[in-house]
Order: structure tokens, then C-alpha cells, then sequence
């Protein structure tokens, strides 16, 4: 009996130390004298939108399950590869999804914008895979994509919701997201296994982690072509619609949305494995910043992850600012580049040097500025040849200016020759040498 006791006694330790805020402990991280960044989540992150620059991290890099927040790449997915008045034909594998779910029933149909609402608003697990089967049937083959999705077997739905995952891996393969796997399109947990062209397996689990969760986010409210429609959806208080004889009401779950100005947009999850987990952003004074939490308290700790997130916002809002790369005091000053020398290039006389101007390219893309805190400096260094060999084209780069920020380049420009050098070669050699002779002995011979 006291070793049942000793038991009870140390799992429950263990889970009031899991519920305890802990601070976070990144090698990089430096807080502002004063400021108190306890969190309840396992995993967090607060991100620049604009630029992806992690602002603060906890565990950032660490691969965890995430549920529902899943649903922000789904949603903007669906956004990117349909119209809003398409229509939806539900499956009965999409029907079978567990809670929540907004029960819709085979062979019904619905405009994709009010089942993105369902989505969005009330997490439903069902609208997810009736969206990701109605957009994954076109990569599907000619028969299947055209066949009436409500007769679909569970196979077929399952090969068009793999078609519309897919998709979803592709794109965050392609927004640098390495560690993101998804299985589902609702966050459901789930777990699969690749097999290799060589046989071998690899078992991979529905995850993704606090810094791309966040990367993904930033995409959907600043750099989507649909990123105003995604903003006006998961904005809403609420969505209420008419279909199949039936009257739906969906309601925004997403608190954080009346607990600071400039809130702009968010998604909750929770799973008995990922816990609470929540992403969101937010838009003050021209700044957008992104949090991302994983893991923030199992029941009945809702109210965690709206902690977390005013924290590390409000820190975000009152410690970081803009700064441009091109501000005066701060841009590169062309004028201080060296003209170059240019062994063998011709020149106007026999005996002298060739030299070339440089020049800075690129001043026009890249990020011109950055969030920074009040005690990060910008560091501007250049590297430049020391000397070149003819010939020369104008416009060649002989080296770059990097801004950085601690050990990170944010912005590289190019230097580069304002002219061409010809190389020396006979013609030119002829042309000096008369030229030489003619200064010499020109007026004597007139005069003879």
C-alpha cells in the first residue's frame, strides 16, 4: 500500500511540474532587464512575419504533435486551388470523422466558403476531409476525378485526401519547413509508414514544430495571394448558413481575437497527444508578429495558451521595433568603395595601371528592414577583391556588403564594376607605341 501511495504521490509531482510555467533557456536568448518570459507550453515561439526572424523561442526546434492547428495550412491550401462558390459533395468517409464535426451527411453538397467557415471557426473534423477530398480528387486519375465523390469507397477518399496531403507537405517543404509531416488534414494524431524504393521503411508521425508552425502562419497572412480571404475567415465572430434543408451556425472559437488590438487572425488545437496548442497573429504600428504554442497544458488548462500568447505578444510590442537596413547611419556608403586595380587591362598610355570603379547592386530587393529590440545593433561588413585581371566585364560582382544582426546576414548586396577593362593585345599595344612615337618625334619631323 505505501508503494501505491509513493506512486500516486510521484505521477502526481510530475504533473504539477508540467503545469508550472518554465522559463525558457535558448543559448541565444537574452531577455531585457526586467522582463519575465515564463511559459506553460512545452514548445513556443513569437516570429517577425515579415521577415521569419524568431524573436523568441523555447524549445522552438522541437517536433511535436500539433492537432487542429493543422487546419491554417488546409484552409489556405483550399483557398490557393478553389473558387468559394464551389461546390462540395460529401463521402461517407468524411462523415465518419470523430468530434467535433458539423454531421453533414453523404451526398450532400455545400459551397466551399461555408465549409471553410465550419472550419475555421469551429474546428470541424469532417468539413476538413470533405475539402481535402473535393481538392485532392483532381490529382486523382481521369475516372476518379470525375466520378460523384458520394460514391466513393473509403479507398478513394482516402487516395484523394492523400492527393490533398500532399499538397500540404509540398507546400511546407517549399516555405523551408523540413521537420513539418502532415498525415491528416484535420491534426488528427496519426502515424504512417514510407516505404523506400529500396524497401526499407520509415515510420513518421503527424508533427511539425513551434518556429514552422509559425512559418507557416506568416505565409498565410502576409505573402498568400489568398491571404485576404483567409484573414476575412477566421476573423469572423461567426458564420451562420442554409443548406441541404438544414440551418448551420458556426462561432469563432479563437479568444484571442478580442484580447488585443491589432489581433488579425488564429487557430486552436487540442489532442489528447499534442494538448493545447495554439497559433496566431497579430498587426500594431506596422509590425506583424506570429505566436506559436505546442503542448500548452493538458485539461483543464484551457486558458493557458490565451496566457501565453498575451505574454509573449505584449513583449513583442513593446520590444521590438523597425529599423531599415538603409536608414542613414546604417546603409553601406558606396563612396568609401576603392577603385580596383586590373592586371593586363588597357589603359590610355603605355606603363600606367588599368583600374575599374565599383558600385553597390541591389539596394531594391530583400528586406530593407528588420524588427529589432532596443539593445540589437545591425552590423554592416564588406568584402571586396583586391585586384582583378582583364578583362572585365561592366556589372561583374567583386563582393558583397552583408547586414547582419548577432551571427545572422538578413540582407546581401552585390558589388559590382561600373565599366568594362579590355584586356592588352596587339592592336592596343600598336595603337600606344604610335602614339608614344608620334609624342616624341611628331613635331621634329614636321619641322624637317
Amino acid at each position: 500500500m505505501k508503494k501505491i501511495i509513493w506512486g500516486f504521490f510521484c505521477a502526481f509531482c510530475l504533473v504539477l511540474t508540467s503545469l508550472t510555467p518554465v522559463h525558457a533557456q535558448e543559448d541565444w536568448e537574452v531577455l531585457p532587464e526586467g522582463v519575465d518570459l515564463s511559459l506553460y507550453a512545452t514548445a513556443a515561439v513569437l516570429m517577425d512575419a515579415d521577415s521569419g526572424r524568431v524573436l523568441y523561442g523555447k524549445n522552438a526546434d522541437a517536433v511535436m504533435a500539433m492537432a487542429s492547428t493543422t487546419k491554417i495550412m488546409t484552409c489556405i491550401l483550399v483557398l490557393e486551388n478553389t473558387s468559394l462558390d464551389e461546390m462540395v459533395t460529401v463521402s461517407s468517409y468524411a462523415t465518419s470523422m470523430p468530434k467535433v464535426k458539423l454531421y453533414i451527411q453523404k451526398g450532400e453538397q455545400y459551397t466551399v466558403g461555408d465549409l471553410l467557415h465550419s472550419l475555421m471557426l469551429e474546428s470541424h473534423n469532417d468539413t476538413a476531409v470533405a475539402l481535402a477530398e473535393h481538392v485532392g480528387k483532381q490529382y486523382l486519375s481521369q475516372e476518379l476525378a470525375q466520378k460523384d465523390t458520394a460514391e466513393y469507397t473509403v479507398e478513394e477518399s482516402k487516395q484523394a485526401m492523400a492527393a490533398f496531403v500532399a499538397l500540404m507537405n509540398k507546400k511546407a517543404a517549399q516555405l523551408g519547413c523540413g521537420s513539418t509531416w502532415f498525415i491528416t488534414p484535420n491534426g488528427l494524431d496519426a502515424t504512417e509508414t514510407i516505404v523506400g524504393a529500396d524497401g526499407s521503411t520509415l515510420q513518421k508521425e503527424h508533427c511539425t514544430t513551434a518556429a514552422e508552425l509559425a512559418r507557416i502562419m506568416a505565409y498565410c497572412v502576409k505573402e498568400s495571394p489568398c491571404r485576404e480571404a483567409f484573414l476575412e475567415i477566421t476573423r469572423a465572430d461567426a458564420s451562420s448558413f442554409y443548406a441541404n434543408g438544414r440551418s448551420f451556425s458556426c462561432v469563432n472559437h479563437n479568444a484571442f481575437l478580442s484580447m488585443m488590438e491589432g489581433a488579425l487572425s488564429g487557430k486552436t488545437g487540442f489532442t489528447n497527444k499534442a494538448g493545447y496548442c495554439y497559433v496566431g497573429a497579430l498587426e500594431r504600428d506596422g509590425r506583424t508578429f506570429v505566436v506559436a504554442l505546442l503542448a500548452c497544458g493538458w485539461p483543464n488548462n484551457k486558458s493557458y495558451k490565451w496566457s501565453d500568447t498575451r505574454k509573449l505578444m505584449q513583449y513583442g510590442v513593446d520590444h521590438y521595433f523597425y529599423r531599415s537596413f538603409l536608414q542613414e547611419g546604417v546603409a553601406f556608403d558606396a563612396g568609401s568603395l576603392p577603385s580596383l586595380p586590373v592586371q593586363g587591362g588597357q589603359t590610355d598610355a603605355l606603363g600606367e595601371t588599368a583600374f575599374v570603379g565599383l558600385r553597390i547592386e541591389g539596394r531594391d530587393s530583400g528586406p530593407e528592414g528588420l524588427l529589432l529590440r532596443e539593445d540589437e545593433e545591425i552590423q554592416v561588413e564588406y568584402t571586396v577583391s583586391e585586384a582583378l585581371t582583364a578583362p572585365v566585364e561592366e556589372g561583374m560582382q567583386v563582393g558583397a556588403v552583408e547586414y547582419r544582426v548577432g551571427d545572422v546576414v538578413y540582407r546581401r548586396e552585390s558589388i559590382v564594376t561600373q565599366e568594362a577593362v579590355a584586356e592588352i593585345d596587339l592592336e592596343w599595344c600598336l595603337r600606344r607605341i604610335l602614339e608614344k612615337y608620334f609624342s616624341i618625334f611628331g613635331p621634329a619631323a614636321s619641322k624637317a
